[in-house]
């Protein structure tokens, strides 16, 4: 586990965009500890004067002095008053709770959302899609929670244990003395409870990530499991889960019960106290009725913090819990940030000794490898199983880093390269007479065109899909790609661009998906194409005639890479790469 202080200083930073509701609530709070007050010292005056109390002697006498009858009316209006301040004050802290509460917990989700998305990967996570959601969803909500709602209202819990003990002390030193000696006790054993609760806290949020990851991958993979006859496995699996969570749960309740029914007793007896001490006091005459009253009601307002704080415990430890989960998420390093750098006339690519493993335990997947695609190259990338295809791309896309040598993105002397900026102009370049080669990077990576193996399309929209490859598509140039990509059929649709398809293409075949994820590739301006078995799933005469396209429409300084098991790409490619699997 993460140390404690490292939890909060990270809780500190990350509330920086959720104060605003914080201090609101943390005003509120306050704001209600004092009307609570003011109730009590009405309720003590309504009754003093209804009841007609005697004068007082001792210390006692300033505080209780003689009240006429006829303030009795103003004593009732001001409590009125009160009470329908406090709840307008409740009606106020439920409308912030809506108004801002969402936003505070979209917020964070927005920000490690857009973080996880900008980190960088390598190709071995440790974490499940399924852990990551939870993280995402669960965590994320208990941490803007404890920041929002559970701060401000553990502040406003200490403000009415110091107010309390200060206005039961200016009535009865003694009693407020005895009152508080709870608190030694109270700290101790919160604690002992921390500690364990942090512990079984952690293991229940665990699995509780476990549980989600089963249901996710059975769900995306059901078509499977009913093939080969493993529902019930899953669902044993599911059920084995579940169990060990609620015996997870009975285990964290019957500890925070325990510890809860020792702390209670503490409280019970700080409520007898006070009631046997008011009792002897209005028999010898020293304290009023509506003393009494307010000794009963102060009393629970210093034991009521003490007993809320037992309730925020688990909650602040929940959250330290999720905030120890968050941290690690963001700890994967950020890819490199800065402007997009775009060769305008085209680009090649270059490796030069290039060594690849994916850590220092695993065989090398590529071992003192060069080779050159050259601007306005095709290349055919063929090669067994595990001969290093798949991971050369990612090599190129700059999502892996080499173990040994460079990858480079160059063009011709003659040629220009420019940042890409909202800020500047499309026109600004400079000419690329130093740079001509440059390291392959996120920040290259604007000139890339990717279409993997597996089915990328999203729910939604044909169109929407296509317009992820470009915004501000029109309704021609998508055309022109559809047909580019030997993607016809989608004129014969019933909606046509406007047809839905599933989460992963459903409703569409593996070969029609493949065909609109090259579609939209195709309307992403870039330099070099990186098809990776893209054609895995189409017919041979599909195939012959979408590579034919794919040559046609490449202009001369545009760079094609074909990674594919079929020899018949080989006729359409200016050069063949054979990878051959390394053996240690």
């Amino acid at each position: 586990m993460k140390n404690s202080w490292s939890i909060i200083k990270w809780f500190w930073d990350v509330s920086k965009n959720l104060r605003l509701q914080t201090i609101l609530n943390s005003a509120i709070g306050i704001i209600t500890v004092g009307l609570d007050f003011a109730f009590i010292w009405a309720t003590k005056l309504c009754i003093d004067i209804a009841t007609g109390q005697p004068r007082l002697t001792g210390h006692l006498s300033n505080i209780s002095p003689d009240l006429p009858q006829h303030n009795l009316r103003f004593a009732a209006a001001l409590l009125i008053a009160i009470m329908a301040t406090q709840v307008i004050i409740s009606f106020s802290r439920r409308w912030i709770a809506a108004l801002l509460g969402v936003k505070a917990q979209n917020q964070m989700q927005l920000g490690l959302f857009r973080r996880l998305l900008a980190s960088e990967w390598n190709g071995r996570e440790k974490r499940h899609s399924g852990d990551v959601l939870n993280r995402l969803e669960r965590d994320a909500g208990d941490v803007t929670g404890v920041i929002t709602e559970t701060l401000p209202s553990a502040l406003s819990v200490v403000t009415r244990f110091v107010g309390a003990f200060i206005f039961l002390y200016s009535m009865e030193p003694t009693l407020a003395t005895l009152i508080i000696i709870i608190v030694p006790f109270f700290i101790i054993i919160s604690r002992l409870y921390i500690r364990k609760m942090r512990k079984i806290t952690r293991e229940i949020r665990d699995t509780d990530s476990d549980i989600q990851s089963i249901m996710q991958e059975s769900i995306q993979h059901r078509i499977l499991l009913k093939t080969l006859e493993r529902v019930g496995t899953m669902t044993q699996k599911l059920d084995y889960t579940q169990q060990r969570l609620r015996q997870q749960v009975r285990h964290r309740t019957l500890f925070s019960s325990s510890s809860g029914a020792i702390i209670n007793i503490g409280f019970a007896s700080g409520y007898l106290l006070a009631f046997l001490w008011g009792v002897r006091g209005m028999h010898q005459g020293t304290i009023t009725y509506g003393m009494m009253i307010a000794f009963i009601q102060l009393v629970g307002q210093i034991q009521g913090p003490f007993r809320d704080m037992t309730k925020f415990v688990p909650i602040i430890i929940s959250a330290f819990t999720a905030g120890e989960r968050l941290m690690e998420l963001e700890e994967t390093p950020l890819e490199q940030e800065g402007e997009p750098i775009k060769f305008v006339n085209g680009a090649g690519l270059r490796l030069t000794d290039v060594s690849f493993r994916y850590d220092d335990e695993s065989r090398y997947i590529l071992r003192h490898f060069s080779f050159d695609f050259p601007q306005g190259s095709s290349t055919a990338i063929l090669g067994e199983t595990g001969a290093g295809k798949t991971t050369l791309i990612r090599l190129i896309l700059a999502l892996l880093k080499p173990t040994e040598g460079k990858v480079e993105m160059y063009t011709d002397m003659s040629s220009e390269f420019r940042v890409q900026s909202d800020e500047l102009e499309s026109n600004n370049s400079e000419l690329c007479t130093q740079h001509y080669a440059l390291g392959v990077s996120p920040l290259t990576r604007c000139n890339l065109v990717y279409v993997p193996q597996d089915n990328t399309l999203f729910s939604g929209t044909i169109r929407d899909n296509l317009l992820l490859g470009n915004p501000e598509a029109s309704e021609e140039q998508m055309k022109d790609a559809l047909q580019t990509a030997c993607a016809e059929f989608v004129f014969t649709l019933p909606k046509g661009l406007d047809s839905r398809c599933g989460e992963n293409g459903t409703g569409l075949s593996q070969g029609q998906a493949q065909r609109i994820s090259i579609a939209r590739a195709l309307l992403h301006d870039g330099n070099i194409l990186l098809l990776d078995e893209a054609t895995s799933a189409l017919d041979t005469d599909t195939e012959s005639r979408l590579l034919k396209n794919l040559t046609q429409w490449m202009r001369p300084h545009q760079t094609l890479l074909f990674v594919t098991h079929r020899h018949a790409v080989i006729d359409h490619c200016t050069q063949v790469l054979r990878l051959q699997k390394i053996v240690d």
